[in-house]
């Protein structure tokens, strides 16, 4: 397989990009080509200065780049030439079969969803992020920042999609998938987890386990935590401060440094019809590395497929 990766993505590319597509070449199966997207010259200079030969990497030429700060619909219209854009054309002519970037995030999710589309019968495609478990494993909770204003019918996608991400990727053979709640009770809540609760009671092939507060999200309680954009992204941002002052402050735990968010490289773009993976802005080498790794097993995975049968035979039994 092909993986395109954005070398002019992040805030320290592309020194950062380029470490880690050497660390990541390291990791994959031989039979992995990685693409280099970005400018040519740019990306042979930073091959160079660390003695690694231009032609070690397939290099595709991107001369203009897709600021962190710009707008995502207007950069990709009036930039075609920039390296997220190529990226997104050399997968859709199937060139490339997957596709990762830390660069402009919105750009990411914008040219995913109108270069691909989503997957017959999802509302909304969404992020997610890892929460690590005191156990010692990982879930997941979605979205975190896409979708901020969630119907419960969306919300009830998030638990399937989040579902399916957790047995093919996590290797979690029955996920528990519960709802982000300001208490356990089935009645507490605003009107959308109430209605969302009585969706995803209703799904007999969801282990549905209910409503969990914030205290049991690193907890054995649930796999899968299902929450809006707006929610979600708020305890990300939560998490990501709490361990950075944890560093700041000197704190050596096993436990702690599992938030850090080198660690996981990125979050998959779930519920288009392809492989995308979004890193975050300040991604270092190791990050970039995690990201690449994370594209392997998410294209291996079958996603997209998964989810369009899945939501296919809910569709047919409901």
């Amino acid at each position: 397989m092909k993986i395109g990766i954005d070398i002019m993505g992040g805030d320290f590319a592309p020194e950062a990009t380029v470490d880690g597509v050497v660390l990541a070449r390291e990791e994959l199966p031989e039979d992995v080509e990685l693409v280099l997207v970005g400018h040519s010259d740019i990306i042979k200079s930073a091959l160079q200065k660390k003695g690694i030969p231009a032609d070690s990497f397939a290099i595709q030429h991107a001369p203009d780049v897709i600021g962190m700060g710009e707008k995502p619909t207007r950069a990709l219209t009036q930039k075609p030439q920039s390296s997220i854009s190529v990226g997104f054309a050399l997968q859709k002519k199937k060139i490339i079969d997957a596709f990762a970037s830390a660069g402009n995030t919105g750009a990411m999710l914008v040219g995913a969803i109108y270069t691909f589309g989503a997957i017959p019968g999802v509302n909304r495609p969404c992020t997610m992020t890892f929460l690590p478990k005191e156990s010692g494993g990982v879930g997941i909770m979605l979205d975190v920042g896409t979708n901020t204003d969630c119907k419960p019918e969306t919300l009830k996608q998030f638990g399937i999609i989040g579902a399916i991400y957790a047995k093919s990727v996590l290797e979690i053979e029955t996920p528990k998938v519960a709802i982000l709640n300001i208490g356990e009770e089935e009645e507490k809540g605003n009107n959308q987890t109430l209605a969302t609760f009585k969706l995803l009671k209703d799904l007999p092939s969801i282990n549905f386990v209910g409503n969990i507060e914030g205290r049991h999200l690193f907890k054995d309680n649930a796999d899968v935590v299902v929450t809006d954009g707006y929610t979600g992204n708020i305890v990300l941002k939560v998490c990501e401060a709490m361990y950075r002052i944890t560093v700041k402050r000197g704190f050596d735990d096993n436990y702690l440094k599992r938030f850090n968010y080198e660690n996981y490289g990125g979050t998959p773009i779930l519920g288009i019809n392809n492989t995308v993976i979004v890193g975050h802005g300040i991604s270092n080498a190791k990050a970039i590395k995690n990201m690449l790794l994370l594209t392997y097993n998410a294209y291996m995975a079958k996603l997209p497929e998964k989810i369009e049968r899945t939501l296919n035979d809910f569709i047919k039994n409901s």
